[in-house]
């Protein structure tokens, strides 16, 4: 769960990584001052430290950070304290050559890098725990010591362990999971062939095989890796807690790090966190950007959150790294904080000279402060230190995109009907639909009490436990409007075809099944006639479904194509609710008209907002604040209840005049926000 309480400063977090290990003593001192000067209250320490903290196994050196933290508190900058372990030292390596992560087809990755342990091997978790208790035991009562940050992106850049300490734990969790071989059989179909074990000890990893491995088996290994990745933070989150009484947080990679389930880590630390940083071969990413938001907002339970790190301008490690333009790091800075964070940091402080990363942006840049991104960070810190009033303030949202990272792991994993389906890529065409809309989207699990949302949408839900179908099921029947898109609910938990044709959990929700795929050749399009409402044709692409009516009433109709005549997208009535099904993978275009008519359904209307232009809510105890950021090239007129813009402290009254590439945040009374 996420302790709002965890910065005791009313005030937006604002910092990035600090490595001072990297640099001699006397630069301590300017970095400090400069931090003074941009406004930073906040930094993160200690992350990649294990081989200065503990140079030689057991022989600790922290006089270092001793007078690091000391420093940083006498200026007033609090500190989130790291545990070093995403990068063990050479020393560890040189002592247990066996602890070091394989991958599938059995290379044995090597030291120079980061991620490199194995996290089932017991002498890498041991060495762990006994780090981060060393630091606990002796910052706990640090004062400027208020986050404890334990490792760092797991999972990434290394998910998966195939070595032997992983092989071993692996079966054993299985053991765990199953009880039994018969049952490990039936939920790997193992029948199929010819894979059946008579032996717990034949039971392996699904390493490198001469054609596809079994899809069920590999599933379960995705699950095994979470809990390995996820058993070590708790491991040493629990070492922490015995001596320090400061939330633990780790830092997630929201729609970016497919190993780790984020709904299970959530509910393991005390405050999420997460790192995010533009795809800049999107030439949309500002979208993907406020949807791992919206991620991260709805993994913590709705509860604000902390946006761990960024990038001032260009990463380095994405195959072309576009520089942010000017104003950019200002507009991603103030989606986040709009979707929920209360924290604004970055990686890092000060440019790395060396190193894996030296071409990574940062606060500090390497042409120093007379740079435009100093200018820029200084810059935001002004503004955020006008913003303190906002943190703790919660988003709501009426719409809910289902987000299950065991679907996404399913499909990924095995062989498909087409290539060209995804998961990832269904939801990101309908959460930018709703972005367009001016809809407020919360991501949220199948299982989950959906009650609370008029909308649902289920993009390419693949895997759909029973359990979760009939918390649809329920959902609908008590009055909500649900919408599922093809390639839903067709597998069970073990990525086994539900019985009964494919939807079948969902069969009499939808009022159809469908009884045969029709995916489309590459560069194949396909129309369908629109009849609800307004006539008219909708393109699509990829793939189409064989649908059989069992009581659902046809919205379009294929014009071309295999399924030529039949259904393309039905509408049911079901209990107090309706079940929408769009058989095809729309574009964001096509999907206006169907989301239109979904929201009637759904009793949502959207604010009509200019093209590009975002705007969030952020409801406070005692006040909302808008937060409105102009994406475009165009200024805009933005409908906003009166109240104080709270940078500027210029007064607003029913219109805001938003400049290109601007943003604003506007203090109104409760109600005089969306939604």
């Amino acid at each position: 769960m996420t302790d709002p309480t965890w910065f005791p400063r009313d005030a937006i977090a604002y910092g990035g990584d600090y490595n001072p290990e990297q640099w001699p003593r006397e630069v301590w001192d300017e970095d400090v001052a400069l931090m003074r000067d941009a406004g930073v209250n906040l930094v993160s320490v200690g992350i990649f430290s294990w081989a200065v903290m503990e140079p030689r196994e057991g022989e600790l050196d922290l006089a270092w950070l001793d007078e690091l933290l000391d420093l940083l508190h006498a200026n007033g900058i609090a500190v989130d304290l790291g545990t070093p372990t995403a990068s063990p030292p050479a020393w560890f390596f040189a002592a247990h050559p066996d602890a070091r992560v394989v991958t599938r087809d059995g290379t044995v990755l090597g030291f120079g890098s980061r991620g490199m342990a194995s996290p089932s091997h017991p002498a890498y978790r041991a060495a762990a725990v006994r780090i981060a208790t060393a630091l606990a035991e002796r910052y706990a009562d640090h004062p400027a010591v208020v986050l404890w940050h334990v490792h760092n992106e797991y999972g990434a850049p290394v998910g998966e362990d195939f070595s032997p300490a992983a092989v071993a734990a692996f079966r054993a969790w299985l053991q765990d999971r199953y009880g039994s071989l018969d049952a490990l059989n039936a939920a790997w179909g193992t029948g199929f062939w010819g894979q059946r074990y008579l032996e717990w000890e034949h039971v392996g990893a699904p390493a490198a095989t001469p054609s596809v491995a079994n899809p069920a088996q590999r599933l379960d290994f995705a699950r095994f890796t979470d809990h390995q990745l996820r058993a070590c933070f708790v491991a040493e989150r629990d070492a922490i807690r015995v001596h320090a009484r400061q939330p633990v947080t780790t830092n997630f990679m929201a729609n970016e790090c497919p190993t780790t389930d984020l709904w299970a880590w959530a509910r393991e630390v005390d405050v999420v966190s997460n790192d995010h940083y533009l795809t800049a071969a999107d030439e949309r990413n500002h979208v993907g950007l406020a949807l791992a938001a919206d991620l991260t907002r709805s993994v913590a339970g709705g509860r604000p959150w902390l946006l761990m790190e960024h990038s001032t301008s260009a990463v380095n490690w994405q195959p072309r790294n576009v520089a942010k333009r000017p104003g950019e790091m200002a507009r991603n800075s103030l989606v986040h904080l709009g979707r929920g964070a209360d924290a604004v940091m970055f990686f890092q402080w000060r440019a790395s000279r060396s190193g894996a990363e030296k071409f990574h942006s940062a606060m500090l840049p390497h042409a120093g402060t007379r740079s435009r991104v100093w200018r820029e960070v200084v810059g935001l810190g002004q503004d955020l230190a006008q913003l303190g009033e906002v943190r703790g303030s919660t988003v709501r949202a009426d719409v809910a995109l289902l987000w299950d990272t065991e679907s996404f792991w399913a499909q990924d994993l095995e062989w498909r009907p087409s290539v060209d389906v995804g998961h990832r890529e269904r939801v990101r065409a309908y959460y930018e639909r709703l972005w367009r809309d001016g809809v407020t989207v919360d991501m949220a699990h199948p299982s989950q009490d959906l009650s609370r949302y008029r909308l649902v949408v289920a993009p390419a839900s693949y895997l759909l436990t029973q359990a979760s179908a009939d918390n649809l099921r329920a959902y609908v029947a008590g009055g909500g409007t649900l919408l599922v898109s093809f390639f839903s609910a067709v597998v069970d938990e073990h990525d086994a075809v539900h019985p009964g044709g494919f939807g079948a959990p969902l069969r009499d929700v939808l009022g159809l099944t469908v009884e045969e795929f029709l995916p489309l050749r590459a560069g194949d399009a396909t129309r369908l006639a629109w009849t609800h409402g307004t006539e008219r044709e909708l393109a699509s692409a990829v793939w189409q479904d064989d649908v059989v009516l069992e009581g659902a009433d046809v919205v379009a109709t294929y014009l071309d194509g295999p399924a030529a005549g039949g259904p393309a997208i039905t509408r049911h009535a079901h209990g107090e609710g309706t079940a929408w099904y769009v058989s095809t993978p729309l574009g964001i275009d096509a999907l206006a008209p169907v989301l239109a008519a979904v929201y009637e359904d759904a009793g949502i209307t959207p604010p009509g907002l200019p093209e590009d232009v975002e705007v969030v809510t952020r409801h406070g105890a005692d006040a909302d604040y808008v937060v409105a950021v102009n994406h475009s090239g165009d200024d805009a007129k933005v409908p906003v209840a009166e109240g104080v813009e709270l940078r500027s402290g210029t007064a607003v009254a029913g219109t805001l005049d938003l400049p290109a590439g601007d943003v604003a945040v506007v203090r109104v009374p409760h109600g005089g926000g969306r939604p």
